[in-house]
This record gives structure tokens, C-alpha cells and sequence, in this order.
């Protein structure tokens, strides 16, 4: 189970290419993101994904893709197009009022990110995104992640909130959406996808969200030049916000 840097794809290799940025880019260092893939695929297959959208995008983040820590404990959807190994991040019943190794996960990803941190945000897919999206509150909570710092942003890519919320389960994020969720968050729903519904309802528990819509379904979409517009414009923000917190304080005297 590794981590694996986006754009250089060899496992294991922790370096980076940087392209050429604005002048006003370059004294910052990019944003850091932790990437949490699917459930029962990996972090090489939420790369390959990712890895598809526009360079205008890419150049300037830097992404962690990570593998979760349990192999897959049954058939993968994604078998016919990508090739083992597959992990999932936790286990649930059909009915999701029962969850293992919940927890576990969280620790997994707070001593990844000790060890391999600082991030500035995360970036979730279908399983993953449940995860991203349930990290800040469960910070906020103190019951998650309360070694490292707060996330600073999210996207959120077919999303909804943890489905065993509505029976108290997973006791560690059972208040992660008690409060408007102020992490600023970008948002991905397919019109075709099973959690269309549930990545809506999701999207009501943030502050100020930003949100695109595609046709596809369960699905890491391609952009087209709008939604390049709103990642870019959603980066633009995160940039401005960083830029902001690390600018020095000056004296009034």
C-alpha cells in the first residue's frame, strides 16, 4: 500500500515536475492534497482518472494519491478496466448500521499524513469522498485527525454524507454535519450517478459551496471549458486564502 505523486507515475517515487507557473504563483508553493480513492480500487486508479484533466489544472497542484489500508474484501466494479490490486478504506453491512475497521481507517490516514503531511486539502471519489467530506467536522468534533492540521479545503467528487449516519454510525462521525460544514469545498454530481441525490443533499451542509454538474454518472468526470473555469476559479480562492494566511502581519505603530 503506497502513495503515489501526481505527475510522475512510477510507485514509490516521491518526486515531482513543476511547470512553469505566473510570476505571482511562484513564490508560493503549490497546494498539497491527499487523494482517497473509490471503494475497492486504488490510488493508482483515482491518478489515472485525475490524471486526464486539463494540464492548465494539474501544473499547479501537487497530489498524493493513497492506497487504503484494507485489500478488497470482494468483487470490484472497476475489474474489467483496471488491474489489481484493489483496497477499500472500511467495511460496512448492506443495511449500514454496522461498520469495521472505521477507525482503523482514520488512524491509517492521520499517520499517513503525519509521516508525509502537511496537506492543505483532500480530494475524494465515491468512498473517499465520504471520508472528505466527514473529515473536517469529525476535526472540528475532536473525534479524527486531531494530530495534524485542520483540512483547509475539500473536493468532493460523487459525494454524500456516510450512510450509516442516519442509524448513529460510525460513532466517530456521528456529529461531523451538526454544524454548517465552512471548509471550502468544491463539488462534483453526475446526472446519471446513484448518489446524484445524496451529493445534494450533501452540498446543503457546506457554506458557500461550489458545485459542477456533469452528465455523466459514478464517474471521475472530464471537464469541458466551464468546469475548467470553476476548478480553476475554486484554485484561485484556495491560492488567494493561503496567500493571505502566510502574509505577514504589519505594525500600526
Amino acid at each position: 500500500m503506497l502513495g503515489h505523486s501526481y505527475p510522475c507515475f512510477q510507485t514509490g517515487l516521491r518526486f515531482k515536475v513543476t511547470a512553469m507557473a505566473p510570476e505571482n504563483y511562484r513564490k508560493q508553493k503549490n497546494p498539497r492534497i491527499l487523494c482517497l480513492h473509490g471503494f475497492r480500487t486504488s490510488g493508482r486508479i483515482l491518478q489515472a482518472g485525475i490524471g486526464k484533466w486539463p494540464d492548465t489544472i494539474l501544473r499547479d497542484l501537487d497530489l498524493d494519491f493513497l492506497d487504503a489500508p484494507f485489500p478488497a474484501t470482494g468483487k470490484s466494479d472497476v475489474e474489467r478496466f483496471f488491474d489489481p490490486p484493489y483496497y477499500e478504506w472500511y467495511q460496512a453491512n448492506k443495511g449500514f448500521k454496522e461498520y469495521k475497521n472505521f477507525e482503523e481507517c482514520l488512524a491509517y490516514i492521520e499517520d499517513y499524513v503525519i509521516k508525509n503531511g502537511p496537506f492543505d486539502g483532500l480530494l475524494g471519489f465515491s468512498q473517499g469522498a465520504f471520508l472528505t467530506a466527514a473529515i473536517p467536522g469529525m476535526q472540528e468534533q475532536g473525534t479524527a485527525l486531531t494530530k495534524v492540521p485542520k483540512v483547509k479545503f475539500l473536493v468532493i467528487i460523487s459525494g454524500a454524507k456516510i450512510p450509516g449516519l442516519m442509524f448513529g454510525k460510525p460513532k466517530a462521525a456521528v456529529n461531523a454535519f451538526s454544524s454548517p460544514v465552512r471548509c471550502p469545498s468544491l463539488h462534483f454530481i453526475g446526472e446519471r450517478d446513484f448518489l446524484k441525490t445524496e451529493g445534494e443533499v450533501l452540498v446543503e451542509s457546506f457554506v458557500e459551496p461550489m458545485v459542477i454538474h456533469h452528465s455523466g454518472g459514478h464517474i471521475i468526470p472530464k471537464l469541458d471549458t466551464e468546469a475548467e473555469e470553476t476548478v480553476l476559479s475554486f484554485f484561485q480562492r484556495i491560492r488567494q486564502m493561503r496567500s493571505d494566511e502566510s502574509a505577514p502581519v504589519r505594525s500600526l505603530m
